[in-house]
């Protein structure tokens, strides 16, 4: 239940790694917010601090002899900021991976661009190229199934704020299909045009619900979205209910 997120209280508050706020822990999930510009795991590029290496240093409360640890069950982009739930058992983890499709997945995004269809549903089949970069295709055969639905709440003559539904779980999945309506995300280099008002991608993980691995209890955690969203499409026109229908 949200409720749970609501009233946690973090016991453990002195070890809190700087870049997430612990939102929910237990003993089998560990559920954070995390800023823009840390990484989910290591890319194996740069050695920079990751949120799976500092939430294991968190779960062992500083002892560096601790067996315990957290799995990884589905990632964030860097930029991305938002909710992100971890597992603290294998078993957790392999539950969650495969109910991952269920679950329902929320995000905030500003794009470039007036979308004239102000609510839909943007589906195709991503693949990866040789520069791991990725790109939709109608071939069943050569990509996996990607659907991302998208709700218009508020324009300026430029830019929109979208409410984003994630039907699955690509890797760049909702960038790519935002850039392929001609609206990228604002912020990103990689799929769309780099824009000086726009320092850091405008994407975030604002809700997912999930089936506990083992009570089956449903939760839903939440992380407001960042106040500078709003703030780039300041003076926008906010659409009605009735427009979207």
């Amino acid at each position: 239940m949200q409720e749970k997120q609501k009233n946690f209280k973090n016991p453990f508050k002195k070890f809190e790694p700087k870049g997430l706020t612990i939102l929910y822990e237990d003993r089998d999930i560990l559920v954070v917010d995390k800023v823009c510009g840390l990484l989910t795991m290591s890319d194996g590029k740069a050695p920079a601090a990751t949120a799976h290496e500092l939430l294991n240093d968190y779960v062992r409360r500083g002892n560096p002899k601790s067996r315990n640890r957290i799995f990884i069950v589905h990632r964030l982009d860097r930029e991305t900021s938002g909710v992100l739930v971890f597992a603290k058992t294998e078993a957790a983890k392999q539950y969650l991976q495969d109910e991952w499709q269920e679950f329902q997945k929320k995000y905030y995004a500003v794009v470039c661009g007036i979308l004239p269809e102000k609510e839909g549903v943007i589906t195709s089949y991503l693949a990866e190229n040789s520069a791991f970069k990725m790109y939709s295709v109608s071939d069943p055969k050569k990509g996996k199934l990607a659907k991302t639905g998208y709700r218009v709440m508020k324009e300026s003559s430029s830019h929109s704020l979208l409410e984003i539904e994630l039907f699955t779980g690509r890797k760049n999945q909702i960038r790519v299909h935002l850039a392929d309506k001609g609206c990228p995300v604002a912020g990103d280099t990689k799929y769309g045009d780099k824009e000086k008002d726009f320092k850091k991608l405008t994407l975030h993980s604002a809700s997912l619900t999930i089936t506990h691995p083992f009570s089956k209890d449903k939760m839903t955690f939440t992380s407001m979205i960042p106040a500078y969203f709003e703030s780039l499409i300041k003076g926008a026109q906010k659409i009605c209910n009735a427009e979207l229908k």
